[in-house]
């Protein structure tokens, strides 16, 4: 797990119910990988477990719905308070 320096601006946001904190312009990808979380949905075929792959917004392998919406992580900019949770791909 990766150790932050600094605390300037923290911020938090949930996934799955837990709170994983961030620092002020992190991607929600980056926070939850130096939270140690890595899956953050499963395949649609294969069911396998899927996690931030490039973390430049070409590989979607991190989407996530956040809000209600389902968005790329990596691509995406942790704010206090966001909901954030696996992409249900029956509703996508």
């Amino acid at each position: 797990m990766l150790k932050r320096t600094s605390n300037n601006n923290p911020v938090s946001f949930t996934f799955e119910g837990e709170t994983i904190p961030a620092q002020s312009g992190d991607s929600v990808a980056s926070a939850m990988l130096a939270h140690g979380t890595q899956a953050l949905r499963v395949s649609t075929r294969r069911k396998a477990q899927r996690g931030p792959y490039c973390m430049m917004g070409a590989c979607y392998e991190c989407l996530v719905e956040i809000d209600g919406k389902t968005v790329q992580s990596c691509m995406t900019t942790a704010t206090d308070g966001l909901q954030v949770s696996r992409v249900n791909h029956e509703d996508v």
